[in-house]
């Protein structure tokens, strides 16, 4: 994995740096990281909720995961190093995914060292912990710079002919601060809103455990990705054009944010939206999405609409079937109605209930799940119903993490503020 290649430099090179003052003058590049190894899950660590959510900037300015390949060039250069160190760079980060930057060994040493000693980092956060469900699932547990923990999921399918399709799920904030009544990121709590580097690093975490190029990438684990928009969409950028991932095979979910929908069509990106509808009508939504009351139902329908109409992308709705609350045809019906209402051409994502613990939701059977989408197409809608992977992996969104972290693991710096926090108090 860290094989380089070789390069030599001279003592002039090394002699004429350029002072280090510009070098790490402040960038709006990426920067936040940890090490690289593996860490030894403990059940016994010490646990604390965070009192405020402090805001996290949407790019650490020391972190070289996320640059471009022209940023990479351009940080050579202000360290004095030729241009070309800058496509080196861009190699070993995104092809040979090097986790600290001593591993680029074939980078001369007096670089790297001025790298490090700026500050720099390549933004790559060691595993915490990974469940493997006997359908080849993975869900990965990554521990951030903070000590706060984020899942990501590696979805294996293999083709009749033997090819692999593997999707990585990834989060886009630390928790979820939404809440819908049946998702178990929102039980955990909400934190912050995750960097660009933290969301690209979860795929380049999913092609190290399968060894595997990732092919698609959806915007489904934990958090909601229009509440951090910036973030997901300069992280969509690098992995387009550095990951090297198609944008038609990259997926923005939400479930629904007043304006960001607007927002995001103005970019005209080829990637899928899907919208988290979980209901056919305003009252029942609210009650299984309490932040609908912000974004009623028909607000939602006509931004889809506009979405479409400015983007040429059909929209995707995803739809989770809760046992007896929402899965009964004539619900189906009535979701047929609204969609009809509203345009042609959409397509309905159907997803059985995930059973997490302590939720008052069952997952209906299939009889249920399958006359739900017969109603559906029997109305000219086009449906697909998800197959659900890795249930004995804790794959629904924040399972994982919640049976290690129900808030951030705390940290020194943490406790001695919490401690003075207390002192003040008394």
């Amino acid at each position: 994995m860290n094989a380089m290649f070789a390069t030599k430099i001279s003592m002039l090179q090394h002699v004429c740096v350029v002072p280090l003052a510009r070098a790490t003058r402040h960038r709006s590049f990426t920067v936040s990281a940890s090490a690289s190894t593996t860490v030894t899950p403990s059940r016994n660590l010490t646990v604390s909720s965070p009192t405020s959510t402090a805001r996290a900037p949407h790019v650490d300015p020391r972190v070289l995961l996320g640059m471009s390949e022209h940023d990479l060039q351009q940080l050579a250069v202000e360290f004095g190093q030729q241009s070309y160190r800058g496509k080196q760079l861009h190699h070993l980060i995104y092809k040979r995914k090097a986790k600290e930057i001593q591993d680029f060994s074939h980078l001369p040493q007096a670089f790297r060292n001025d790298l490090i000693k700026a500050g720099w980092k390549i933004g790559r956060s060691p595993i915490y912990h990974t469940v493997t469900a006997a359908d080849g699932t993975v869900k990965l547990l990554l521990k951030l710079e903070d000590n706060r923990l984020i899942e990501t999921v590696g979805i294996p399918v293999e083709d009749e002919k033997g090819s692999m399709r593997l999707t990585a799920c990834v989060s886009s904030q630390v928790g979820c601060p939404l809440r819908c009544s049946f998702c178990a990121t929102g039980k955990g709590g909400y934190s912050r809103n995750l960097q660009r580097h933290e969301i690209i690093e979860q795929v380049l975490a999913i092609e190290d455990i399968f060894k595997h190029r990732v092919t698609n990438v959806v915007f489904m684990g934990m958090g909601e990705p229009m509440l951090n928009l910036k973030s997901v969409l300069d992280a969509h950028q690098c992995l387009n054009k550095d990951v090297q991932i198609g944008q038609r095979m990259i997926t923005i979910s939400t479930v629904g944010v007043p304006n960001t929908i607007k927002k995001l069509a103005s970019h005209k990106l080829q990637s899928t939206l899907a919208v988290s509808l979980h209901a056919p009508n305003q009252k029942l939504r609210e009650m299984i999405v309490p932040s609908a009351k912000s974004y009623p139902l028909d607000a939602i329908m006509k931004d889809c609409r506009d979405y479409f109409a400015e983007t040429s992308r059909r929209v995707s709705f995803e739809y989770a079937l809760l046992a007896g609350v929402n899965d009964s045809v004539e619900q189906a019906r009535e979701l047929a109605e609204l969609l009809h209402e509203w345009g042609r051409g959409y397509h309905v994502n159907l997803i059985p209930f995930n059973p997490i613990e302590g939720s008052e939701y069952r997952r209906p059977n299939k009889k249920t799940v399958s006359a739900f989408a017969g109603a559906l197409e029997s109305r000219k809608i086009t449906v697909s119903i998800r197959q659900t992977r890795g249930l004995d992996a804790s794959a629904a969104c924040g399972q994982l993490r919640n049976n290690f972290q129900k808030s951030p693991l705390i940290i020194e710096s943490d406790r001695e503020e919490s401690q003075s926090d207390v002192a003040v108090a008394y």
